[in-house]
């Protein structure tokens, strides 16, 4: 069932719903981006309507109410350990199609990549509700079409699309209804806005030979990445993290163990025992991430772990093109099959 609301009734369920939910949505920080006179789009906490931002991809994914990052997970002396609290309260999470198809690969691998779901991951899943936000245009950098997440069909309690001066929402939870209802201009069936086509286009290599892991493409990155790990941090889907304890005293009895996000970009996250470094160059690193998000994800789970979101594309300060390097391993990989075509020919 779908409900048309004007500015003043939206505002108002955003208002009841803030007595019920935590709501978590992407808001305009002035002044916050790169520069002193650009603004950045990221995630905080609202309680009124007029703070979302509705027309502009947010610059932040929503990932990091579930995976914050940092996030103490418990506190130990010397005989015992406590899980930090948590705010029970539900959250209302507003979010766009790619970023709803990403919460599906956060959950694969915090909740179904081994034998024990990730319990602290869980326990901040199971507070929240998704609110679609519609997509009237696609957005720079965005090839959400090449990936198949432009359409949410299910998963979210209800979606929310401005129109002229009117606002469109499909009410999937039922337990909503009733607020919509109270300030809704009339009742009609909503289906909400998604694009069908990007300006960005990407193709997804359905295999991918071994000789690209040695392949020169490589190369290009070792020189241009400078190693920041932009891309992971605004990525709705990457997942890593590092384990740190903080000890309260000298004799290292008393602290917190901390969850902090890592990145596979950055300078360190392949250290090993004894010295040892994994994927020195910024080149093969870029390869690991790559190749993870197109291929060795969809080996595990059935299809690829990459959403189309562009952020990364957006976010890069020496514009290395995520996209663009999907579409070069399929080149390259296109290249090498029908290379061994032909000499299986000969």
């Amino acid at each position: 069932m779908g409900y048309v609301m004007n500015e003043k009734g939206f505002s108002e369920i955003v208002r009841d719903l803030s007595q019920t939910f935590r709501i978590y949505a992407p808001v305009k920080k002035t002044g916050a981006g790169r520069f002193t006179d650009t603004d950045v789009v990221m995630y905080d906490w609202v309680t009124e309507a007029s703070d979302i931002v509705l027309d502009r991809k947010s610059d932040y994914s929503f990932k990091e109410f579930l995976t914050p990052l940092s996030e103490i997970l418990f506190f130990f002396t010397e005989s015992s350990a406590k899980e930090a609290e948590l705010d029970e309260r539900p959250v209302l999470i507003f979010l766009r199609s790619c970023d709803l198809h990403a919460l599906r690969r956060l959950d694969e691998i915090y909740l179904r990549n081994g034998r024990e779901e990730d319990w602290f991951y869980r326990r901040r899943r199971d507070k929240i509700k998704l609110a679609l936000i519609g997509c009237q245009h696609s957005f720079e950098n965005c090839f959400c079409v090449s990936m198949g997440s432009n359409i949410a069909k299910e998963g979210y309690a209800f979606s929310i699309d401005r129109r002229g001066d009117e606002w469109y929402s499909d009410v999937r939870d039922s337990s909503l209804k009733d607020t919509f209802a109270g300030h809704a201009l009339r009742e009609e069936d909503v289906e909400p806005l998604h694009v069908t086509e990007n300006a960005t286009k990407v193709t997804v290599p359905e295999k991918i030979p071994a000789s690209i892991i040695k392949d020169k493409l490589w190369d290009e990155y070792t020189v241009r990445c400078i190693g920041c790990g932009r891309c992971n941090f605004v990525c709705p889907t990457c997942t890593c993290f590092s384990m740190q304890d903080v000890y309260y005293t000298d004799n290292g009895r008393v602290g917190e163990r901390r969850r902090v996000a890592a990145s596979c970009m950055v300078d360190g996250y392949t250290n090993v025992a004894g010295g040892g470094q994994y994927r020195r160059t910024q080149g093969e690193r870029m390869r690991f991430k790559v190749l993870h998000k197109i291929q060795d994800f969809g080996k595990r789970f059935g299809y690829t772990m990459c959403v189309g979101c562009g952020r990364c594309d957006d976010v890069c300060p020496e514009y290395i093109s995520y996209s663009n390097i999907i579409n070069k391993v399929n080149e390259a990989s296109l290249e090498e099959s029908e290379g061994a075509g032909k000499e299986c020919g000969e």
